[in-house]
């Protein structure tokens, strides 16, 4: 048994490996038609990648919808967003400290649609007490 025979496949540990992003619920507050703008607020940065889960590669101009409860726990249309990814695939989102509610721990709803791929629904919980996180988004293709 050879260890590097022509036929084993080779590993490039330069190249990321993606696991698609786990789905969550959309919740009873989503509404379409946010305002595009990356910002609803201060205090909290949300950095991260959307990338195709075939090869981990980036995906330019695909929409990223955010949206979530107010500093008081209420929902509306000032922590609503629409922002869309740069070319190599980044984004940037700014909003308070999502605050938990109702039981639920502190949440940022995002909905993330592009051409050629499967609609992603997903939530980032923040760590308690952060300013900022990273968050890759990586999506499925469409059958």
């Amino acid at each position: 048994m050879e260890a590097d025979s022509p036929t084993s496949p080779a590993v490039d540990p330069s190249q990321p490996t993606c696991t698609l992003t786990s789905s969550d619920m959309l919740g009873p507050f989503y509404t379409p038609g946010a305002p595009v703008r990356n910002q609803v607020g201060q205090g909290y940065v949300l950095t991260g990648v959307v990338r195709s889960g075939l090869d981990c590669s980036p995906i330019p101009r695909a929409q990223i919808d955010f949206w979530l409860a107010g500093p008081q726990g209420d929902y509306g249309d000032a922590w609503r967003a629409v922002t869309f990814s740069a070319a190599d695939g980044s984004y940037r989102f700014e909003s308070h400290p999502p605050p938990p509610y109702s039981g639920r721990p502190a949440h940022i709803h995002i909905l993330v649609s592009t051409a050629g791929y499967e609609t992603l629904v997903t939530q980032h919980y923040p760590s308690p007490g952060s300013s900022q996180a990273a968050f890759d988004l990586v999506l499925s293709p469409t059958p």
